[in-house]
């Protein structure tokens, strides 16, 4: 906790605050710790200030952030691109092959 800046009595209120799960996707991972989220552009690194905790997550939705620079734009984009092949069917997939 001390590379967070935060108490264990806060990240337990923080992850109250989310239901106890991750801040992105709710999964309550049974064989790893959640990550404190913090916002690199005020703290690059692992270490943070404290003031700049954006959550808690698990390491798949924490993982994402990072290979999406931290960019709501990118993550918005990934979703529209996504949404537009759930919509597509198995067919209409075939023939774009």
């Amino acid at each position: 906790m001390r590379s967070f800046g935060i108490t264990v009595d806060e990240f337990d209120r923080l992850l109250a605050s989310q239901g106890g799960g991750c801040g992105i996707c709710g999964d309550t991972p049974a064989d790893e710790n959640l990550h404190v989220d913090h916002d690199h552009a005020c703290c690059p690194g692992n270490k943070t200030c404290g003031q700049c905790i954006r959550g808690l997550l698990c390491r798949y939705c924490n993982q994402a952030l990072g290979f999406l620079k931290d960019s709501a734009v990118r993550a918005e984009s990934a979703a529209v691109y996504l949404r537009t092949y759930e919509e597509t069917t198995p067919a209409t997939l075939t023939a774009i092959a």
